[in-house]
């Protein structure tokens, strides 16, 4: 639509509508056409549109086995995606009875973390291209910290998304709520790229569960609703 158009349409002055549309463009949610003289939806647009279309579906799948996982560990379970360099969490599930269900946690539904400082996002960032991981981390103040713990640098991060790629899972301890560790594992799509991951959290100082066997327990969930979005588990994985 070119500029005049939406400007009677939406009954706004022309000066308004320029700069609210010289704003949108910025941020890539409209294009401007030069032949056309006109304006159209751009790619953060079909991103936010295909999200939705995705993740819709991605939380009716995630439901059950997120519930099956709660009651099987005894932990809140979480479903999140990567949004920038923020972890969004979609889904959270709670055990119904046992000290766990008594955790505090701040990770409810629309919650946003930085990403390399949870488990759930350490996890899909792990699964990413290196490229694609710097361009997430390009500036240093991205490498903000809640409790003064966590990376600092691009390479501290890749160490740590290393040490998570080669065992299938990946953890966190004290970095978002002191006295507390998580750990999750990546979902994937018909690519074999990570849409979501699986995370759960508990009491560090509790002896049981061992990080190893709560990951190998997540990791089984995650291959499950993988299987469910008709994704595959890339090799090695």
């Amino acid at each position: 639509m070119q500029a005049a158009a939406l400007a009677r349409d939406l009954d706004l002055p022309r000066s308004s509508v320029y700069h609210i549309l010289s704003v949108l463009v910025e941020r890539g949610f409209v294009v401007y056409v030069p032949g056309e003289q006109a304006y159209g939806l751009g790619v953060t647009s079909f991103e936010i549109g295909s999200a939705y279309l995705r993740h819709e579906p991605l939380e009716r799948l995630a439901q059950p086995i997120l519930h099956r996982l709660a009651m099987q560990l005894g932990q809140a379970v979480h479903l999140g995606i990567l949004h920038g360099n923020e972890t969004v969490y979609l889904l959270k599930e709670r055990p119904t009875s046992g000290p766990a269900a008594e955790v505090s946690l701040i990770t409810d539904i629309g919650v946003r973390l930085p990403a390399h400082l949870t488990a759930n996002g350490r996890a899909i960032l792990a699964a990413l291209p290196d490229a694609q991981v710097k361009a997430l981390y390009s500036r240093r103040g991205d490498f903000i910290t809640r409790t003064g713990l966590g990376p600092r640098t691009l390479t501290e991060l890749r160490r740590t998304l290393t040490d998570a790629r080669s065992r299938g899972w990946a953890e966190e301890v004290d970095l978002v709520t002191t006295g507390l560790r998580s750990v999750g594992t990546a979902v994937f799509d018909h690519n074999g790229r990570a849409v979501a991951a699986l995370s759960t959290t508990w009491r560090k100082q509790l002896a049981y569960p061992e990080p190893d066997a709560v990951g190998q327990t997540l990791m089984t969930g995650a291959e499950r609703l993988t299987s469910h979005i008709s994704g595959h588990v890339p090799s090695p994985r």
